[in-house]
């Protein structure tokens, strides 16, 4: 919890207990389910909170923007991003029914009242949305062909519409999508070893 204060000490009191809590409710369900890796769990807070939170860094999400996150798995980055930003509204989507019933109960025991979760393929979401945020959900130009259809083109930010996408393990096929990729660098905004050469990737609207 620390770690999020350090980068984080504007939170309200209402916000750090959610980020306290959400450890607490991470730990339980991991016992049940494979939500995060048996052996990084203890690093939760570093590699799955913080992490998320470098989204927060980029953008400053506005009242009322759509963010959409598609394979969300465990619930990153939407949860964090969400506690971070209770005044945007969140669509949680997984395919795996065992992992959308965990984070629907982590998110009810946060009170978290701006988070909608669907248990659906990529595929078949419908909606549009400012925003489409993922982690490691699949190659890149396949996450952009997939989600293209649900991101709006009127923007309400200094960075417009689009993709923002954690990009460790993403292997990038289409080489007119590497071209139009701006890389925002992790370590640029936290300092642990960890965010060393790891980055978020972002493709706008209009490169689509």
């Amino acid at each position: 919890m620390e770690l999020i204060l350090k980068y984080f000490p504007e939170l309200s009191e209402k916000q750090k207990e959610q980020f306290e809590k959400a450890g607490k409710l991470y730990l339980e369900w991991n016992e049940k389910i494979n939500l995060i890796s048996r052996k990084d769990i203890e690093n939760l807070y570093e590699r799955h909170i913080l992490n998320a939170l470098a989204i927060a860094k980029i953008i400053d999400f506005k009242p009322g923007t759509r963010i959409l996150d598609l394979g969300t798995g465990g619930g990153f980055p939407g949860i964090p991003l969400a506690i971070c930003f209770p005044k945007a509204k969140f669509i949680l989507v997984d395919s795996v029914g065992k992992k959308i019933k965990a984070i629907k109960d982590i998110i009810e025991r946060l009170e978290l009242k701006n988070i909608e979760v669907q248990h659906l393929r990529g595929e078949e979401v419908e909606g549009q949305f400012d925003f489409v945020v993922g982690r490691a959900v699949c190659s890149l130009d396949k996450f952009a062909e997939m989600v293209k259809k649900n991101i709006r083109k009127k923007n309400q930010h200094e960075i417009e519409n689009g993709i923002l996408y954690f990009g460790e393990t993403v292997n990038i096929q289409d080489k007119n999508i590497l071209e139009k990729i701006v890389k925002y660098k992790i370590e640029n905004y936290f300092s642990e070893e960890y965010f060393k050469d790891r980055k978020v990737l972002y493709l706008n609207s209009r490169d689509l």
